[in-house]
């Protein structure tokens, strides 16, 4: 026997409420069997979530195209900063540099390698700026600078990543606004197809189960069998 569920996903939400309200014998007077007040509730409902889902599929398609536009200047970045942290790590090596001055770059004094999550977005976003000032701050001092990579063009490729990761990161957060809408209305969408649903069950409860299960469908309920179960009505 076929058993009703709701619907899973807003597509299925969607198309519930649109088969219902495309209905015209919902709407005659006579044959009427759902109150008005669920019938007014379900239009704006369908709308509302329809255009909320329509804005998320669209933010979600600019975010990933933009996606690609990220990841090489991350790459330059991340090499940069990671050659310039190695030249400087032999320089202390050498004697070069004093080992108490790696903390300019919020490295520790026996530090040998290079930070692990330097790769990373959150990793490179904290490591860049504190390598650059720690140059900066040496070379005020009085200290010889770094040459390849110099620190002006470490910089150059960090900012160059920071930018396009800020706009990135904008666009995330405007998706994840609209999937926010989106998980808003589910509720109250939920809500007006499970009222929807019983009404026309309820109407059809007296029915034999083949004429029964085949109107429910026509007005938009959803059921499902369970594995290996016959399909019979």
């Amino acid at each position: 026997m076929p058993y009703r569920r709701l619907p899973k996903t807003d597509a299925s939400r969607l198309k519930a409420l649109k088969t219902l309200l495309g209905n015209d014998s919902l709407y005659t007077v006579r044959g009427r069997f759902v109150d008005w007040e669920t019938i007014n509730a379900a239009q704006p409902a369908y709308n509302e979530l329809k255009t909320a889902v329509d804005q998320y599929t669209l933010q979600l398609k600019v975010q990933t195209r933009r996606t690609p536009y990220v990841e090489k200047p991350q790459r330059n970045a991340a090499m940069y900063v990671g050659h310039f942290i190695q030249v400087l790590l032999m320089a202390v090596e050498r004697g070069e540099i004093r080992k108490a001055q790696l903390k300019l770059y919020g490295l520790d004094e026996k530090a040998k390698a290079m930070p692990a999550n330097l790769k990373s977005a959150e990793g490179l976003l904290a490591w860049g700026p504190k390598i650059i000032e720690g140059e900066k701050a040496r070379l005020k001092q009085g200290g010889r600078a770094i040459y390849n990579p110099t620190i002006s063009m470490v910089s150059t490729h960090f900012d160059i990543f920071r930018e396009v990761y800020e706009q990135q990161r904008k666009l995330m957060l405007q998706t994840q606004t609209a999937l926010d809408k989106v998980q808003m209305l589910r509720p109250k969408v939920d809500e007006i197809i499970l009222n929807l649903w019983n009404q026309i069950e309820a109407h059809f409860q007296n029915e034999p189960p083949e004429v029964k299960f085949e109107q429910c469908r026509k007005y938009g309920v959803i059921y499902y069998y369970r594995r290996n179960e016959e399909h019979i009505y």
